[in-house]
């Protein structure tokens, strides 16, 4: 499944973005506002990732921001599965933070989880990192009160994470993601985005 926002083309990696996706996140500054991401990450990290099976009810995508020429990776975000429950995620390279990219791209997020079933989604950010907490809201994400402690790798221990959640069977004035199913071959699908 790829979407497309106004500024950024969703896709799934593919195992030739693992350079790009190391040079993009291995910055202690992202992965400590990080659940599960190791650190120090790797080049095998990011070839791990790059690699892995696409679940269709937990999709992960890479960020290209969309340019006249090649689309440059600017960051992830997806749906992973917490203790049976979908859980939004997402980081943004340095360079382009405080841009409005995390919320584009979770809007689209957003929408692939309604679209593929989802009634629920749950998100968390460490409590010293207010931006993530802001992005949630934007999107709609109801704080809940309750807090929790999760280990950040890049932290090298566990700090308290402010918890939100969404219910998406509710009306909603989001405008929708564009959408594309497979139907050609992830490359061939990818080419037809970057051309539109």
């Amino acid at each position: 499944m790829f979407a497309r926002t106004e500024r950024l083309l969703l896709r799934p990696s593919w195992p030739e973005d693992a350079g790009e996706l190391h040079q993009a996140i291995a910055d202690e500054g992202i992965v400590r506002n990080l659940a599960s991401a190791p650190w120090p990450y790797t080049a095998a990290d990011a070839a791990q990732f790059a690699m892995q099976e696409h679940d269709r009810l937990y999709p992960a995508f890479l960020l290209m921001l969309r340019t006249h020429g090649a689309p440059h990776l600017i960051g992830s975000c997806g749906i992973g599965n917490y203790d049976g429950s979908a859980e939004l995620g997402y980081w943004i390279a340095r360079p382009y933070w405080g841009l409005g990219f995390a919320t584009e791209a979770a809007r689209a997020v957003v929408n692939i989880a309604k679209a593929i079933g989802h009634k629920k989604l749950i998100a968390s950010h460490f409590t010293d990192n207010p931006a993530s907490g802001n992005v949630l809201r934007k999107l709609g994400f109801q704080n809940t009160g309750e807090t929790a402690l999760r280990h950040s790798n890049g932290r090298r221990e566990a700090m308290t994470s402010a918890l939100y959640e969404k219910a998406l069977d509710e009306a909603d004035a989001e405008p929708r993601a564009r959408l594309s199913s497979p139907v050609f071959s992830m490359r061939e699908q990818m080419e037809r985005l970057q051309a539109a």
